[in-house]
């Protein structure tokens, strides 16, 4: 009985284990919005992922072809950050007028510490309008840590690889009139392994179960 019961219990506790949640990854939210949305602010939360060392910059690219226009930068306490712009060759039409000019890239730099291990930094811009057609805003990152360690969230999920170890954050933009709000701030990955702990539990219940039928039979049935 003892030997079931250590057995079942080390299942649960394999399971358990194996079903801890996923590495966080750097992610923008909201994830979806209607296209065309307006007055729209974005935020970049970067997780430090190392014991070793603090995440010293971070890097967001914006893409050319689904661009945000009228990017403002909100101050972050103990970073500088640093805009770099492209000229389009065709101005965009934006409900301020003609755009002629975009943000290609934002960068953060610690003047401190930075992001210390176990904690993360928010990152947010503000834009006067979202890209205007359905799409994936696909913003490639780099993060980089105090080690010198550089870590390149640029990887974009497909069908042959559908989870990537490094992916991009991904602004869904939804057809106008489609209901689209700020998604929980939660990964495929941690979902995955929400799922497995709670399959793990249930695994776990029903072996306990087993365990305390097999106790109260060998208590009410008296040996032959």
């Amino acid at each position: 009985m003892g030997r079931v019961a250590a057995g079942c219990g080390a299942t649960l506790l394999f399971a358990l284990s194996s079903a801890s949640p996923a590495g966080a990854h750097v992610t923008v939210h909201p994830d979806t919005m209607p296209a065309g949305s307006g007055d729209i602010e974005l935020t970049f939360r970067v997780p430090n992922e190392r014991d070793n060392a603090n995440t010293v910059g971070v890097q967001v690219f914006f893409p050319s072809d689904l661009p945000l226009l009228t990017v403002d930068v909100r101050s972050v306490p103990g970073w500088t950050s640093t805009v770099d712009t492209q000229n389009l060759s065709k101005p965009v039409q934006s409900s301020d007028g003609p755009v002629g000019q975009i943000v290609r890239a934002i960068t953060w730099k610690a003047t401190g510490a930075g992001i210390a291990p176990g904690q993360y930094e928010d990152f947010a811009v503000a834009a006067g309008q979202a890209p205007s057609r359905p799409g994936s805003v696909i913003f490639k990152s780099i993060q980089t840590y105090s080690s010198g360690e550089v870590v390149r969230w640029i990887q974009v999920a497909s069908t042959q690889n559908p989870n990537p170890d490094t992916p991009a954050p991904v602004l869904t933009l939804t057809a106008a009139g489609t209901t689209g709000g700020a998604a929980p701030a939660t990964s495929s990955g941690s979902t995955a392994a929400e799922g497995l702990a709670i399959a793990a539990l249930a695994v776990g219940g029903v072996g306990l179960a087993g365990v305390i039928l097999v106790f109260r039979r060998s208590r009410r049935d008296p040996p032959s």
